[in-house]
């Protein structure tokens, strides 16, 4: 008997908070509870063997139970209750001490207890510490939704949609406030219910919280209708979201189920659907090649008669209605009048109306007078028609959806014309040169819908070099698009005209400088830029920066390091010197030239992790290609980028010594026809008889005007590679021009027929003096 009155098994029970004792049949303390310690004061080794009228100040026996006032160890009194109960089998008497006013007892709060759970108007239940129901009443058992699961109280939710009841009914556990009125809906499948609840925890006497609870009302239909329509309104901020228009259509069933009706189907026409702009004004029926594009049901069963996701809409019949539904008009129509529509038609009947439909609502995705869809909503299970509210709802969350579609159809034209844009300015992705192979890649970025203004680019220059440039423009978008446009386009005609690299980026900048000017915001316009030129016959590479990441190399044994180059500005601050980087690199080196979006923000990480990758991928022999898309699926982020990757590998290639030949000549107007000689002795040991007489006549003229007008020495180089490249150097700065001689000039031809007995010709400078090359195509 003690230890069952102890309360020592753990959790809480109806004894928590209620003071013990047991008594001999002649009035002695033989037990004592720690709540009866916890109530008067006395411990139990004080009490054991005293007599409880003395010891509590109480008149025995006790009959039944009686309000009274019992003396405390300090002396001061305290109000109880104090219940007799036989202890049986073994002889003596079991005291209860409830502390109390003596006003409220326990038959008071049994009566409560019992009305609460007996009556079945108001819906009553009980939960204990773990938030499990433990009793409830008649009333609360009715509220079960037909078809619901047992836990479907659990699946409540707030119609604010600010948590599930499990949530409020922790708070109300956890803090002790009470919850008045809140309305939460049932959101299990099949299921229509809005309850009003009442949340309060619920305590033992001394103060122990012992479980939560819970008064539910079920809402009225009127108030249930503003709810839903409040919640469709707060819904509507997940309406244009998406630039796709499929998934524009699902958002929009998602906010009408269940808000205004059983099943919604969004029907989009196919020109929609390709990316066309809807057309202006009537479209004619409105039923032009429509297809279903989604539907949702309340039970999660789509009906399969009904037309599905993906299959054609069938064609109505054009009636006044559907005309005027076309050109933004509405429709409501119960069973009797669809029947009219379809024209008691089964086979269109079957696809376009529910089995158990009982009124129906559609609305035009029409905007700008534009129709871009059609929407319905039908009821089955409600009996209430669609009123002036709900029409008005769907009208609102309608042209959200269309305004958004509109949005997506502008997004894809500026889309579709920064690609093309974009495509057709950057270069083939893999070149072939005598110089080296190239591959590039391209990575656009996962978090912005824009196109980017990377670009990267692989073009000849003269004598069989190549030139590498890697760039990225600041923004995304037309913007972006049109300065890279520009940039790459005045590279390469800089590159033309053989400026060394730091002179071409300090060109540029001047370029980016005025483009930021001629902007609406300045700030808005820049970019960073390398420019690289590889010499296949001097091996050499010569590299400038202007705020761009340098690039790296992988040696031919396996080594992989960045080009100590030393990055300048960003282009667009100007007037700043940049800085030339010259290394010379084996045959079969691979460089990667790179954007900053393919090592990311952490340069301290992105770098040596970029080294590691490239050591590891980079094998002898291995397609550009192949490396590149390795590298690019290495990346941490490879499905969404948080930035536009690029990427340009060059495989490093030379000339051999004995492809090259090299002679120099005193200014002797007699060293012409050594220098004739010279050539055409060198072209027989190539086996290049076909190119003797065009090269000796290009060379004769180069050398006569290089010894007449500049002076010596003269230096001719003939180059074998896959053109015949001819070279005449002098120490002069005069710029050659080509004109057209008059029928009685002496002279003034020799550089038009070089022009005519050429591909390709040109002049650049060096440090002192000038070179005039001369290209002519080989033989495969």
């Amino acid at each position: 008997m003690p230890s069952q009155l102890s309360g020592a098994h753990g959790g809480s029970s109806a004894l928590d908070g209620v003071a013990a004792l047991l008594l001999s049949p002649d009035g002695t303390v033989t037990w004592w509870s720690r709540a009866a310690t916890e109530l008067l004061g006395w411990d139990g080794a004080q009490v054991l063997g005293r007599p409880a009228a003395e010891l509590l100040g109480l008149a025995l026996p006790v009959d039944g139970a009686a309000a009274v006032r019992l003396r405390h160890r300090a002396g001061h009194l305290v109000a109880a209750e104090v219940r007799a109960l036989d202890a049986g089998p073994a002889p003596g008497t079991v005291l209860l001490l409830l502390p109390g006013t003596g006003t409220q007892g326990w038959e008071q709060d049994s009566a409560l207890s019992r009305t609460l759970l007996h009556q079945d108007r108001i819906a009553i239940a009980e939960l204990d510490r773990e938030l499990r129901i433990v009793r409830t009443n008649t009333a609360f058992d009715a509220l079960r939704p037909a078809g619901a699961s047992e836990d479907w109280f659990g699946a409540l939710t707030a119609t604010d949609g600010t948590g599930s009841v499990r949530e409020l009914l922790a708070e109300v556990a956890g803090t002790g406030r009470t919850v008045v009125g809140v309305t939460y809906r049932c959101t299990e499948p099949g299921t229509d219910l809005t309850l009003s609840l009442t949340c309060f925890r619920l305590e033992d006497p001394p103060g122990t919280p012992v479980g939560v609870a819970v008064a539910a009302t079920d809402v009225p239909e009127q108030r249930r209708a503003a709810l839903r329509t409040a919640e469709a309104y707060r819904r509507t901020t997940e309406l244009g979201g998406s630039l796709d228009v499929v998934a524009a259509a699902r958002e929009l069933v998602e906010v009408l189920v269940p808000t205004l009706g059983e099943l919604a189907s969004v029907d989009l026409p196919d020109y929609v659907l390709q990316g066309q702009d809807p057309p202006l004004g009537y479209p004619g029926a409105i039923a032009s090649a429509p297809r279903r594009v989604a539907a949702k049901s309340a039970d999660g069963h789509w009906p399969l008669p009904l037309v599905q996701v993906g299959e054609p809409v069938p064609v109505m019949p054009e009636l006044p209605e559907t005309a005027a539904i076309a050109v933004g008009g509405v429709i409501r129509y119960d069973r009797e009048a669809g029947l009219r529509m379809l024209g008691h038609d089964p086979v269109l009947l079957a696809r376009l109306m529910p089995e158990r439909m009982r009124t129906a609502l559609g609305c035009p995705l029409y905007h700008r007078s534009r129709l871009f869809g059609f929407v319905l909503v039908y009821r089955t299970r409600d009996e209430a028609p669609f009123d002036h509210n709900d029409t008005t709802l769907l009208q609102d969350l309608c042209h959200r959806t269309a305004v958004a579609l509109d949005n997506a159809f502008r997004y894809t034209r500026e889309h579709q014309t920064a690609v093309v844009l974009q495509r057709s300015l950057l270069p083939p992705a893999a070149t072939e040169s005598t110089a080296c192979e190239t591959a590039g890649a391209y990575l656009p970025a996962g978090g912005s819908p824009s196109v980017g203004g990377d670009w990267y680019d692989a073009f000849p220059l003269s004598s069989a070099r190549t030139a590498l440039v890697i760039g990225d423009v600041i923004g995304h978008g037309l913007a972006a698009t049109a300065t890279m446009a520009r940039l790459r386009t005045a590279v390469q005609t800089l590159a033309e005209l053989d400026l060394p690299p730091d002179e071409l980026l300090t060109r540029l900048d001047d370029l980016v400088t005025r483009i930021g000017a001629e902007a609406d915001q300045p700030d808005t316009v820049g970019a960073s830029c390398l420019f690289a030129v590889y010499d296949p016959v001097r091996r050499e590479l010569q590299a400038a920066s202007a705020g761009h990441p340098p690039p790296a190399v992988v040696l031919p044994d396996g080594a992989a390091e960045f080009l100590p180059v030393v990055p300048g500005p960003p282009l667009g601050v100007g007037d700043n010197p940049f800085e030339v980087c010259r290394v010379t690199l084996p045959p079969g080196s691979v460089l990667a030239l790179f954007t900053n979006g393919l090592v990311g923000r952490d340069l301290d990480t992105g770098m040596p992790r970029l080294l590691t990758v490239l050591g590891e991928v980079c094998r002898p022999g291995q397609k550009l290609d192949d490396l590149g898309a390795e590298v690019l699926g290495r990346h941490p982020a490879a499905e969404r980028p948080d930035d536009d990757v690029t990427l340009l590998l060059a495989r490093t290639r030379s000339v051999l010594e004995q492809d090259t030949a090299v002679w120099e000549y005193p200014a002797d107007l007699a060293q012409v026809q050594t220098a004739r000689a010279d050539v055409t002795a060198q072209l027989a040991a190539w086996d290049l008889a076909e190119q003797a007489f065009a090269t000796e006549l290009m060379v004769s003229e180069l050398v006569t005007n290089a010894i007449r007008y500049a002076g010596g020495p003269v230096v001719l180089r003939l180059i074998r590679a896959r053109a015949l490249v001819c070279e005449v150097s002098d120490p002069s700065n005069t710029q050659p021009r080509l004109r057209r001689a008059l029928d009685t000039d002496e002279g003034g031809r020799g550089l038009f027929l070089v022009a005519q007995l050429s591909d390709r010709w040109g002049c650049r400078y060096g440090a002192s003096g000038k070179t005039i090359w001369t290209e002519q195509a080989l033989p495969t």
